[in-house]
């Protein structure tokens, strides 16, 4: 595992999708060991049936395709994988017994899912008393939401974010992207690492419950606040209730834009010298009232330069401004190469996403791929509990364990 500031803690992971995989990839990335508990047909079937989202690694699904989902890669990096049945008897004990040797087990099930297994909190903690338990179902383990399906695409309007996404009350609109799920999965690593910390302390496991759509509406409070005070909050598209002008504004191109913030007076000021014929004295309310002109100027001025130098001429008058980039510009930003933020180890040299925490003992260099569905069973049950290469292949014959889906 990486040698980071959780080297020593081990995890089981049972997380799927994006908010759980996201959370456990972040403490991996810090050094934890974990272990992904999978069922033999959690990265899907043998058979290609349509392809997934995000591709395949390498463009094409080879001959493990359940193996080369690029989404499922992209966040199972550092870990090793054992694919465990736990509806059977003889996997459920196996489980309980490295749970008795984990420190911290997370899922984001829905509520029904680990009792239903008999594996909620008190059948872990009468495993392993100290055991830090993470559970982050949809909409959180009581409540009459409760036992509703949950997605982050769902879960997003709910929370009140696309209340203010769109482009007028009769047209809201979602991110597209799921946000409660990555708000979730930064939440769940900090929960982990608030508990263990706790732990050291006092020497005592914790239950710890998430919840998809409370993390959401967690990341609400501006317009939360301005609700409670009487405000009417209303959607404002690329505008800002406190900033003018604000907005993405068309280049020279076929389908270029830049983004562009003015926060204060000497940055319309500056924004004004750069652009010109605007007026530079007009205050906030001035050019909040004006706003619609300010934008057309703006505009004439952004379509005759490309996105990039219109963006340096921008910069380096002190505007706040930037390209809106598609995905490969992304990918080839100077300042993205230059950190060397992506990190280019899993097959095909496909780059995937790094770390943004950048500390001392926290580094690529000794991270390792996603690995293959099973691919640590054995070496997990040695480790862990010792088991014998003969307890192995009696797992492995009654398919308890397994390394391919089935057929």
């Amino acid at each position: 595992m990486a040698d980071g500031p959780l080297r020593g803690i081990r995890i089981l992971d049972l997380t799927h999708v994006w908010a759980g995989p996201l959370g456990t990839r972040v403490l991996s990335d810090l050094g934890a060991e974990i272990v992904k508990i999978e069922r033999s047909l959690g990265r899907g079937p043998r058979e290609v049936v349509d392809s997934p989202i995000g591709g395949w690694i390498g463009g094409e699904p080879g001959d493990d395709p359940w193996n080369n989902k690029s989404a499922f890669i992209k966040l199972a990096r550092n870990r090793q994988s054992v694919s465990l049945d736990l509806k059977s008897p003889r996997g459920r004990e196996t489980f309980l017994q490295l749970v008795a040797v984990a420190d911290v087990v997370i899922e984001n099930f829905s509520a029904r899912a680990m009792p239903t297994l008999d594996l909620d909190y008190e059948a872990l903690k009468a495993a392993n008393p100290s055991v830090i338990y993470v559970s982050m179902p949809g909409y959180g383990k009581y409540g009459p939401y409760r036992d509703w399906v949950a997605f982050g695409t769902t879960v997003e309007p709910m929370s009140g974010l696309t209340n203010v996404m769109g482009y007028s009350k009769e047209e809201p609109r979602s991110t597209a992207m799921a946000l409660p799920d990555p708000i979730a999965g930064v939440s769940a690593a900090a929960a982990v690492v608030t508990a263990l910390r706790r732990r050291e302390q006092t020497g005592q496991g914790a239950f710890v419950e998430m919840s998809l759509f409370e993390s959401g509406v967690s990341f609400q409070g501006p317009w939360l606040v301005e609700h409670q005070f009487g405000g009417d909050v209303e959607p404002l598209g690329n505008r800002h209730p406190g900033m003018a002008p604000h907005g993405v504004y068309r280049c020279l191109g076929e389908d270029d834009w830049l983004a562009l913030a003015c926060p204060d007076a000497a940055a319309w000021r500056a924004l004004c010298a750069v652009v010109g014929d605007l007026d530079p004295s007009l205050d906030l309310d001035g050019r909040t009232a004006s706003h619609d002109h300010i934008d057309e100027v703006i505009t004439t001025w952004t379509c005759q330069r490309h996105k990039v130098d219109a963006t340096a001429q921008l910069q380096k008058a002190g505007v706040a401004a930037g390209p809106v980039n598609s995905t490969p510009e992304m990918l080839a930003d100077p300042q993205v190469q230059h950190r060397k933020f992506f990190v280019p180890y899993e097959r095909f040299s496909t780059p995937i996403p790094g770390n943004p925490i950048r500390m001392a003992g926290i580094s690529p260099d000794d991270w390792t791929p996603c690995p293959k569905l099973g691919a640590d069973n054995a070496a997990v049950l040695k480790d862990w509990l010792r088991y014998t290469d003969q307890q192995i292949a009696d797992l492995a014959d009654q398919t308890i364990i397994t390394d391919q889906p089935p057929e």
